[in-house]
Formats: C-alpha cells, structure tokens, sequence
C-alpha cells in the first residue's frame, strides 16, 4: 500500500518540514552519541593494532583463520566499524522515519517498531555484512600462503578491486541506490507499509539500499587498505558526502574516476599497493 499522492502527483507524508520537529533531533542526536561512541572503539582498536608485534598481512590484528573466536572477533570488529562509519549518513532516513512514525500509525492503523528497533535493524545487516568480509580475508590469506606465484599477483588483484570499484560508482545500480538513499522524503513516501512487519521491511528495504550505495567501497576498504585507519577515515567521510551533502551524485562519479586511477596506477606500479595498506 503505498501512500496518498497530491494532484501533482508527489507523494503525501506528514511532517514534511520533519527537520524542525523534537523527534527528529532527539533521534539524530542519539544516533550521532553512538557512532561518536563506535569511533572511540575503532581509534582505541587501531591504537592497539599499531603497537601489536604479531599482526600479520596489514589485517585488522585478528587471525585469517576458520576458529569461531576469532570469527565472531572480527565481525564483533567489523560491526563496530560499521556504525561508526555509516550511522551518521543514515541520520536523515533514521530521524525522518521518528517524526512520521506516530502520525502514520494512526493514519494507516497498526502497529510499527519503534526507531530504536528500526536503526538496530540497519546496524544488524551490516553487522552480517563481515561475514563476507571475514570469508573473503580467510580465502586471500589462504591463497596468498599455498603459494608464493598467488602472493606475487596481489597487487594486481588491488589494482582490479579498485578500477571495478570505479565502474561501479556509474552504473544504474549504484545512481538507483544513491538516490534512495539521498531522499529519505520520497523513500518513506513509496515504501511504508502499516504494521509491525511493514515496518520491518522498510528497515530492510533501506538497509539494503544502503548496501547497493556502498558495497563497493567497503570492498575497497578491506582488500586495498586492509581496514587501516586512514581508508576508514576517508571512505566514511566519501559515504557522508555521497548520501547527505549537495552534489551526491557528482562526488559519486568524481570518486569512481579517482579509484580507477589509482587501480591502473596500482596496476603499472604493484609496490604501491603495500603502501596502501600502510
């Protein structure tokens, strides 16, 4: 059931002036002392990692390995990383959704979850979201130690991550889901749904967007930088401004080129790619 449309034929949403409303600033403030909370954990973890004798390959200081431990330790790592790094572009979405949430319950009836379960929602699937991050660093380590040949084409493996991630910042895909993520407005105009499960996919369905956006970066951050602090630095700051900041769409075509040139640069110079790993 999607929402009512004027004669225009733009959507009808209550609250549209949402960022003057209490709610939504309570909701973007508690957003924003979790994710300032998650960074203190990312720079605490990356401090320890520095001044640790037994990292190995520039991985974030937990072992490739199959151990479960070690498993859950590098996706509790990665999850905090996660809400630090993408909280605070969701910021809009996550407040717009506190400020029509009672008016569009009593408008379409049923129940909804509340925005804490909505924003706990996003963080949990990208959460999930390092367990291919850990399957893929497990698969790299393995194949870099069976043999010293498959060792000697990482660089060129960087090199391809990087210019594929460059593709992708102009494919269809990635404007769909950029756009979604940009206009939380006309996102929760098309996508409610009444009651608990509606809420629930609509959750899903942002979070999934979310996804689309940046998948590809986060690609980058694991096999070019290896999760240093530098690329989570600087890919956090590229996400923000892609999904919040004026522009977004430019900045996503503007960083697409930026990554392809430096893949081909990897690519004709393979020493750099342990220098983006440092």
């Amino acid at each position: 059931m999607a929402l009512p449309a004027s004669a225009s034929g733009t959507p009808v949403v209550p609250g549209r002036r949402w960022w003057v409303h209490r709610s939504s600033w309570v909701a973007g403030a508690a957003l924003l002392v979790v994710a300032a909370a998650a960074w203190m954990g990312v720079v605490r973890e990356a401090s320890s990692m520095s001044s640790a004798d037994d990292m190995e390959d520039g991985a974030t200081g937990i072992g490739a390995s199959l151990e479960l431990g070690e498993a859950a330790a590098y996706i509790g790592s990665w999850g905090v990383m996660m809400i630090a790094m993408m909280l605070p572009s969701a910021v809009p979405m996550i407040a717009l959704y506190s400020t029509v949430r009672p008016s569009m319950a009593a408008r379409y009836g049923g129940r909804t979850v509340s925005t804490s379960v909505f924003g706990a929602l996003y963080v949990l699937v990208w959460m999930s979201t390092g367990i291919l991050a850990y399957a893929g660093s497990v698969l790299a380590s393995a194949a870099a130690h069976a043999s010293d040949d498959v060792s000697e084409l990482a660089p060129y493996a960087v090199a391809t991550v990087l210019v594929a991630a460059g593709a992708y910042q102009f494919s269809p895909v990635k404007r769909t889901c950029l756009r979604r993520c940009r206009g939380p407005l006309a996102f929760l105009a098309s996508q409610w749904r009444p009651g608990v499960s509606g809420a629930i996919r609509l959750g899903l369905a942002h979070s999934g967007y979310c996804i689309g956006c940046c998948w590809a970066l986060m690609v980058v951050l694991v096999a070019a930088g290896a999760m240093g602090m530098m690329w989570v630095l600087l890919i956090a700051a590229l996400v923000f401004v892609e999904k919040v900041l004026p522009y977004g769409e430019h900045t996503a075509r503007t960083i697409g080129v930026a990554l392809a040139l430096l893949g081909l640069l990897v690519a004709a110079e393979p020493d750099l790619a342990s220098t983006l790993h440092a």
